[in-house]
């Protein structure tokens, strides 16, 4: 008995040095007196025994079973999800700006009319964007971009960048994505070049946006576009936005008042594109994520590996 245990003693203590302590076969057996060829009966032992288990982590086997998960829990038509090395907003940024262009060059042929918004994530696309022969694509901008602040949306550059790409010359929006009051708003929506965009905007067959996280220092509440009462009922109710529209985890519009005075696409009409895109990630996002998904505004998303295991695990309150 007592020799049995000495044997599995020595088995484990030269597990340890090779596949912790990264010991070389000759140094381990210096360390315990016995031969090499001993040492190496011995590491075989350690695996046979189950004392030592090789677990193989492959990100891109990792990636396509979550994919699968996220589009058997949502629904969707397509989840893309991009495997990062670091949950900073800015990793995540990139990496799924490149993974999201990549697709658009997939999926995009002639005919076909993009509408896009505005912000960091759809420039991290739009930069990453390589040029695709295609005749009579349209591009237009989905929700008004112009800011009552500094603060840059990106919407011009992520027009030019995404015109430049599939040959063609993009549609501003130019108005502000929120309006004081709903006349001002049935005034602007009844400007024949305006309504014009806007009707483009509705027919698009590919739609792409991001969802706003809730917090004073992302880009849609550095515009200037809210009373206080407007923030105390987003804070209150809302998880994110999509095009300036604030929903709840359900995916319900949640200040109703506002929408009415919001100029773009209606959050319903994203339900029916070919390709509704959703491109977003990062731990101030999940929220809003789950509750576009929950709503059933996007039909493909795109997000990194962190974030659709926080999805997986979700449910509603």
């Amino acid at each position: 008995m007592r020799m049995v245990e000495e044997r599995k003693s020595k088995i484990i203590e030269a597990a340890k040095l090779y596949y912790l302590l990264d010991y070389n076969q000759s140094d381990i057996a210096k360390q315990l007196g016995v031969s090499r060829p001993t040492v190496s009966r011995l590491l075989q032992l350690a695996k046979e025994e189950g004392i030592v288990q090789i677990k193989i982590i492959d990100p891109e086997e990792d990636i396509a079973n979550l994919a699968t998960q996220l589009e058997q829990k949502f629904n969707l038509k397509k989840a893309i999800v991009t495997h990062i090395p670091q949950y900073e907003d800015h990793v995540i940024k990139t990496y799924l700006g490149e993974k999201t262009a990549s697709y658009l060059n997939e999926i995009v042929q002639d005919g076909d009319t993009i509408g896009v918004t505005w912000g960091t994530t759809l420039y991290h696309t739009a930069v990453e964007l390589k040029e695709k022969a295609v005749k009579d694509v349209k591009v237009v901008q989905l929700k008004g971009g112009v800011s009552h602040s500094e603060t840059n949306t990106y919407a011009n550059e992520i027009l030019y960048l995404f015109g430049k790409a599939f040959r063609t010359t993009p549609h501003h929006l130019p108005l502000p994505a929120i309006v004081d009051h709903i006349v001002v708003k049935q005034a602007m929506e009844a400007d024949r070049h305006i309504h014009k965009i806007l009707q483009m905007g509705r027919n698009c067959n590919i739609a792409l946006y991001t969802v706003g996280p809730i917090k004073s220092e992302s880009l849609l509440f550095q515009l200037g576009y809210f009373t206080e009462e407007d923030i105390e009922v987003i804070y209150k109710n809302a998880v994110g936005d999509i095009c300036s529209r604030f929903f709840d985890l359900d995916g319900q519009i949640c200040n109703e008042q506002l929408n009415t005075r919001t100029l773009g696409i209606e959050l319903d009409e994203l339900k029916n594109k070919e390709y509704s895109i959703l491109v977003a990630g990062g731990a101030n996002k999940i929220d809003g994520i789950y509750g576009a998904l929950q709503g059933s505004y996007a039909n493909v998303l795109v997000t990194d590996q962190f974030t659709a295991k926080f999805l997986l695990n979700k449910r509603s309150q």
